[in-house]
This record gives C-alpha cells, structure tokens and sequence, in this order.
C-alpha cells in the first residue's frame, strides 16, 4: 500500500479542495490498516496538518463572509 502522502507539497501552499481530498485519502489508508506502525504515525500527523490547513480556509472564508454582510444592531 502506498502512502498518499509520497511527493506532495507543503500542506501550507495548498488549496482548500486539495487539502481536502488527500485527507480523505490520508483516512481511507488509516481505515484500511497502513503496514507499518511507523507509516501509521506519518499518515497521522499528515492527517492533523491537512485537517488544520482546511479549518484555517473556512476560517478565512467565514470572515470574509462575515466583513461582507452589513452590521446589524444586533452586531453592535
């Protein structure tokens, strides 16, 4: 079985989508049983990265969206 991690970039230069789909892959590896302890551990810590690289997107994304909409008198 070969890790989805092989050859990819840095998880900070990567969009929203792609961090998106190689968690899912990272999560299918880890479902299916990686080989190795070791190769468990990696595809783990890739998986935090990944996560963490897609909440700071929707993060940024639900600020914009919030500096966007009109202030309320409730906001205030």
């Amino acid at each position: 079985m070969t890790a989805p991690t092989e050859g990819t970039t840095d998880v900070d230069a990567l969009s929203f989508e792609d961090a998106r789909d190689e968690l899912v892959r990272v999560v299918q590896v880890l479902e299916q049983g990686a080989p190795t302890l070791e190769e468990s551990l990696e595809l783990w810590t890739r998986g935090e990265q990944l996560a963490a690289r897609c909440e700071a997107w929707l993060r940024g994304a639900k600020k914009r969206l919030d500096d966007a909409r009109p202030a309320t008198d409730e906001d205030q």
